[in-house]
């Protein structure tokens, strides 16, 4: 596993989304990140393990319709 530390910017590409979902993620908690100061930092670790843990929920939940 890397222990490579990851900006805002840098986590927003690496999942290609909009670096405000990686705000609103990372300050609900959802995020597995850590603060700097002001600034967010992740550690890439931290996230393929959060990657590997969305995709089994959304295996297990079926399609998501309710």
């Amino acid at each position: 596993m890397s222990d490579e530390v990851l900006t805002i910017k840098e986590v927003a590409e690496y999942l290609k989304v909009n670096e405000r979902t990686i705000y609103r993620l990372a300050a609900s908690g959802e995020l597995p990140g850590f603060r700097v100061g002001n600034a967010w930092r992740f550690k890439k670790s931290d996230l393929e393990e959060w990657i590997s843990s969305q995709a089994a929920q959304s295996k297990g939940t079926g399609n998501g319709n309710n």
